[in-house]
């Protein structure tokens, strides 16, 4: 039975459990090998380098892990924007250092 001195301790191990849920994945901008990419190759790491951008722009605004920690436990929510945003720059990066060797390389648009 939970007890009312408990609720405290059980709200913040969800918030916990939710902000460990809801961090972004964050890419290295830069890879080794990625010199020795082809450009079919150059233009699927652009497009996964798309995807988690995408990904993190997703876990930002109202979602129902943002609301539970908001309620629950609101500096889990910072550390929810926090992540996605660094997630969402290091994808930026990623996408921006890889049509550099694109064109470097002399890739068309595929």
């Amino acid at each position: 039975m939970i007890t009312k001195s408990k609720l405290p301790l059980i709200a913040l191990l969800a918030a916990f459990s939710l902000s460990a849920c809801s961090t972004s994945k964050v890419v290295q901008t830069e890879q080794i090998g990625d010199e020795q990419l082809s450009c079919a190759q150059i233009m699927q790491e652009i497009q996964e380098a798309k995807r988690f951008e995408d990904e993190a722009q997703s876990k930002k605004g109202i979602t129902g892990t943002n609301v539970a920690a908001a309620a629950l436990f609101w500096p889990a929510l910072i550390v929810t924007y926090s992540s996605a945003e660094e997630a969402e720059n290091a994808a930026r990066t990623r996408q921006t250092n890889l049509v550099r060797l694109a064109n470097q390389k002399n890739c068309s648009a595929q």
